[in-house]
């Protein structure tokens, strides 16, 4: 399994995305989640074939408010039964450097 998440800004519109390979030779179940400011998350499911093939997941497209660094976005991917095994979370945002 391999991800890239992203936040997406355009047109006074946020959302996000996340481009997926799922190389794990079974369907997979996804949840995109996009925060932002004020508390606000939009969160969507979608379910990831198996195969070699990229796929992508993409919440739907809310009004911006405050700036892009204000929001962020993880997307899980795990088996869709009852073990619910996380395979892979993959963030939009990594820390800040820090000197020293």
């Amino acid at each position: 399994m391999e991800a890239q998440t992203c936040v997406l800004v355009g047109e006074g519109r946020t959302w996000g995305r996340s481009y997926y390979r799922n190389t794990s030779g079974r369907p997979l179940e996804a949840v995109l989640t996009v925060m932002g400011p004020a508390g606000r998350t939009v969160q969507i499911r979608c379910g990831i074939n198996a195969g070699d093939e990229p796929g992508l997941c993409e919440t739907p497209r809310e009004a911006s408010t405050g700036t892009p660094d204000d929001y962020s976005a993880v997307a899980e991917f795990a088996v869709p039964d009852d073990e619910g095994a996380l395979l892979l979370r993959s963030g939009s945002n990594s820390p800040a450097p820090r000197d020293g």
